[in-house]
């Protein structure tokens, strides 16, 4: 009580006071190199692909210490795994743009490194933190996921049956607004102390620089690529992780994988209205700004 005289703002939801201590960083988010290129139009198959091999990356982490954690009282309330989780929609959506053997193709900027570093630090060390990266990534995906599902697999030329588009589909959720309800009234219920409420906020405003951060370094990645006349990512300053390298993944890329680079090489149209939403609406989802729209 002693403590709540001294922040009354501290008794509002947790919902609420993320929202508001994450309203200047997310104004940066708004504002990097890489949302306003996006913004113009100025994407290609090449930037969705990379966006996507940093967020498998990210849910992979994240979704590691979330089971770390289903069973920890700061983190049970809001375990939805059949709900949320998205690292298995990934896998399908990698598979399908980078062929069999995507695990040894896709690139780990030094970016998604450090911000997978976090997840499993607060993870294993901090869990009642995760609550802010969880809230952060899965309320801000499903705020946009169905919209933007539909204007990717329009603007890319996407099969109708859904392949490459996984990511944006959450089956076990038939209402989103209702659902989004049941997690913040969950997360608010959560047992908090003032000075947990104050880290978990800062941990949110970290979460946000975190993503700010991953596509400062993809826009790089993409920029250093056109001006070497090609659209491949620096070795130097990628680190391509081969998970359960010892597993097989099946074989070589061969003819099927070509056909497939080929049938995706030009499937970003040139109108620039479509390609602006489809910018736009994906990068709206992937910096999680979906918190503003909760």
């Amino acid at each position: 009580t002693s403590a709540l005289l001294l922040f009354p703002s501290m008794s509002k939801d947790l919902s609420e006071l993320m929202k508001e201590a994450t309203k200047e960083v997310h104004e940066q988010a708004e504002n990097t190199p890489f949302m306003k290129n996006f913004q113009k139009g100025q994407v290609s198959l090449h930037e969705f692909k990379l966006v996507t091999a940093s967020l498998y990356f990210i849910y992979s982490a994240l979704e590691e210490e979330i089971e770390r954690n289903k069973n920890n009282p700061v983190y049970s309330p809001v375990y939805f795994p059949a709900e949320l989780h998205r690292k298995a929609a990934l896998e399908e959506d990698l598979e399908y743009f980078y062929g069999s053997n995507w695990r040894e193709e896709i690139p780990c900027p030094e970016a998604t490194q450090k911000y997978v570093e976090r997840l499993h630090y607060v993870g294993k060390n901090h869990p009642e933190l995760l609550v802010a990266h969880a809230y952060t990534r899965y309320l801000g995906d499903l705020s946009g996921g169905q919209v933007l599902k539909k204007i990717a697999q329009k603007a890319l030329q996407l099969p109708s049956t859904g392949e490459g588009l996984a990511f944006f589909t959450f089956d076990g959720v038939s209402n989103a607004t209702k659902f989004k309800q049941l997690y913040r009234s969950r997360m608010n219920a959560l047992e908090m102390d003032v000075a947990t409420k104050k880290r978990v906020l800062e941990e949110a405003k970290k979460a946000f620089l975190l993503n700010i951060q991953v596509f400062e370094a993809l826009q790089g990645l993409v920029s250093k690529g056109q001006e070497n006349g090609h659209p491949g990512q620096p070795k130097a300053e990628l680190r391509t992780r081969n998970i359960n390298k010892s597993n097989e993944h099946g074989p070589a890329p061969g003819k099927e994988s070509e056909r497939t680079n080929r049938r995706h090489t030009d499937m970003i149209p040139s109108t620039p209205l479509v390609r602006w939403i489809l910018a736009l609406g994906f990068l709206a989802m992937t910096v999680a700004v979906g918190l503003f729209a909760m």
